[in-house]
């Protein structure tokens, strides 16, 4: 996938999970499993980052994101729940999709395009719901890689 981020089809997952505590943690393993990093160092960042305020973005959508040591790219997963978490959104929302983002620690300008491109993707509430009903990862993953391709053209 081209763009400012790196997403493959297996970050693309669908879970279930009560609190946002499990969810941080599912997430730190699924860039752990499909990119190669070390979920602990993953976990670590992305917590320390959630303290400073949380990346619940409203409408229903988080954004967890860091920067971390070693990536040469920043990289992203997409999570669907089976039911909202509470996520300590902005709109006091919970929360049912999740667009976690890692980017290498110097890529400070790098790392806010990709999150402005992340935000304006789902701030679109057609896209939202299309997420949100499609079948399938598969399914996630074609809406998802046809926006990014779209918008890096």
């Amino acid at each position: 996938m081209s763009g400012l981020f790196a997403l493959l089809p297996e970050a693309v997952i669908t879970v279930d999970a009560d609190s946002k505590d499990i969810i941080l943690d599912r997430l730190a393993g699924l860039f752990a499993k499909v990119y190669g990093l070390d979920p602990a160092a993953v976990l670590a960042r992305v917590a320390e980052r959630e303290q400073l305020g949380s990346t619940g973005f409203g409408r229903r959508i988080a954004i967890p994101h860091a920067r971390l040591p070693g990536l040469t790219r920043p990289v992203a997963a997409f999570m669907r729940l089976d039911s909202p978490v509470d996520f300590d959104a902005a709109d006091g929302m919970p929360v049912d999709l999740v667009f976690g983002l890692l980017s290498p620690e110097g890529a400070g300008a790098t790392h806010l395009h990709a999150l402005a491109a992340i935000s304006r993707m789902m701030r679109d509430e057609r896209m939202r719901d299309a997420l949100l009903a499609a079948p399938g990862t598969e399914a996630i993953y074609a809406l998802l890689s046809n926006v990014i391709d779209r918008d890096a053209a």
